[in-house]
């Protein structure tokens, strides 16, 4: 089928709504191009936005605007006086999609829950290895040693038992790797041979039935007329992929969508002051930091990796790339509201000299190269990737080390930096549960090391038992000190330069009504509309 360019597309459904169509279209202006459709395979926001907050459901889920658990496809829960079986009780009547590929002939079940987590807990499974690329978030959170056994109870009722304690455990069933497929759309690929339909052909429960994806144009869905909260307001809802900030700006303005998601933080006062437009702001859970390769020649030496952070001029950093007010300084890997926070530690003030002696006592030569990966278009963590490279560069050469910065399209980025070939990476990380083993796991494990989704390739036994015996602990204090005592060598051993927490925003036209901005940074549009 010939796309449509986007302007016709608008143009079209805004004239199907003048002669009478219930629900206006939502174009959403995004950032870049997910990666598949199949959530349990990917752990960034953008294919979380595609796939896990439109097209799927979890068992449970996060109250809009919060990071507070709330009842999604499991009404309720009984948790174990031990705190080592969960059974949840699953909601009746939930339909999975009807498209043109797949008509379901069932509800939603325990077998669909069961399917979802034993393809990824169990190696024997016949789905499990036709992942080329694993399951790096169950793995990074360790759910494969976690989980002793998920099973059927009836048809509506699933248990999970655990081989330990896991204190943020339900909050890490709302994430996007634990999203419900249909086992029995599975079961119809996997008899025809078409498995790989399942990453690219999308069946779900959630708000929005997927209709096509033009790779780095457009995605498209419809609101799901069948779906458990209410049909959403917003038919058909069109993610605009528009990796220039600059660019997904101008479309705002000229109404060619109607969100514009990561404004740069210097272009908020003119949206403030447009009277057609609006904005929304939030102290995001999020982190833009650089990784340091210690797999690397010179950069295993923890000397040269303190020299390189002694050498930055972090604030200026902050405030050039963000905009005083607009962020604060990082510290540890993770903003201030999370627990087990470390106040104690500070960063460190710029001095080059003992930079220069630094490199010097590790025998790293002067003008010695290190490569920079850095993506071509600004996101929530790093607005403008170009210039916070450049500013990097400008401050290590002052050292003797000479930055070579690689530009690369984002997905690209990812992939070469999940296989190791970067020295440093500019990289962010936005949390997905509000607890800390959601940052220190999926980035900085021995497991995450194995997968590749830590770029440091650090693994450091001390560091990793520590917030093994964390997830483990109930005791809100207790975990407190055991974080605490993690990031002190997290600190002291400098895999990354932690750089800033920014705030978030959002940009919309003023009609746009029924958006809330999330603390976790994914964005659902289950309950936005055009007024």
């Amino acid at each position: 089928m010939k796309m449509l360019p986007l302007r016709a597309v608008v143009a079209a459904t805004v004239l199907m709504t003048a002669i009478g169509a219930s629900a206006k279209p939502l174009v959403v202006c995004t950032e870049a191009s997910p990666e598949g459709f199949d959530p349990v395979l990917y752990t960034t926001a953008v294919t979380a936005d595609a796939a896990a907050e439109t097209l799927f459901n979890r068992l449970v889920d996060f109250k809009p605007g919060t990071a507070q658990i709330q009842p999604a496809l499991a009404e309720s829960w009984d948790i174990s006086p031990d705190g080592l079986q969960y059974t949840f009780h699953l909601r009746p009547g939930v339909a999975f999609h009807t498209t043109d590929y797949f008509k379901p002939t069932r509800t939603l079940n325990a077998d669909d829950v069961v399917w979802s987590f034993q393809r990824q807990l169990d190696p024997n499974h016949p789905w499990h290895k036709q992942s080329a690329v694993g399951f790096p978030y169950f793995e990074s959170m360790d759910f494969q040693n976690l989980l002793k056994r998920v099973e059927k109870v009836d048809d509506m009722s699933v248990r999970f038992t655990l081989n330990r304690p896991e204190a943020p455990f339900l909050l890490d069933l709302g994430m996007a790797f634990t999203s419900i497929h249909s086992a029995e759309y599975a079961a119809q690929l996997q008899k025809a041979d078409k498995m790989a339909d399942l990453n690219s052909k999308p069946i779900g429960t959630g708000p929005f039935i997927f209709q096509r994806y033009a790779k780095d144009a457009q995605v498209r869905y419809k609101a799901n007329p069948h779906y458990f909260r209410g049909k959403p307001p917003a038919d058909p809802l069109i993610f605009a992929i528009t990796p220039d900030n600059n660019t997904r700006l101008q479309k705002l303005k000229a109404n060619e969508c109607q969100v514009a998601l990561y404004p740069k933080p210097d272009d908020v006062p003119s949206i403030q002051a447009d009277p057609a437009l609006q904005i929304a702001t939030i102290a995001a859970m999020s982190t833009g930091y650089t990784a340091i390769n210690t797999s690397h020649p010179y950069l295993s030496d923890v000397r040269v990796r303190r020299a390189i952070e002694l050498a930055l001029d972090k604030q200026n950093y902050v405030d050039t790339l963000y905009g005083k007010g607009n962020a604060i300084a990082a510290v540890n890997p993770y903003p201030p509201a999370l627990l087990g926070y470390n106040t104690t530690l500070k960063n460190p003030p710029q001095d080059l000299d003992q930079a220069r002696a630094l490199l010097k006592e590790a025998g790293v030569p002067p003008g010695t190269v290190f490569t920079l990966y850095t993506r071509n278009a600004g996101g929530p963590t790093n607005p403008n990737p170009q210039l916070g490279a450049q500013l990097i560069q400008a401050d290590l050469a002052k050292v003797g080390i000479t930055i070579d910065i690689r530009v690369m399209e984002w997905a690209e980025m990812l992939k070469r930096a999940k296989k190791g070939e970067h020295d440093l990476v500019s990289a962010g990380w936005s949390g997905d549960n509000g607890d800390p083993d959601n940052f220190l796991g999926p980035l900085l494990s021995c497991e995450a090391a194995k997968n590749g989704e830590n770029y440091s390739r650090w693994c450091n036994p001390q560091f990793q038992a520590l917030i093994t015996q964390a997830r483990a602990t109930t005791g809100t204090a207790e975990r407190a000190a055991l974080y605490e005592k993690a990031l002190v060598i997290l600190h002291d051993e400098v895999v990354w330069v932690d750089q800033a927490h920014p705030k978030m925003f959002t940009a919309m036209r003023k009609n746009v009504d029924g958006y809330y901005m999330n603390p976790l940074t994914t964005n659902n549009f289950a309950t936005t509309q055009v007024k």
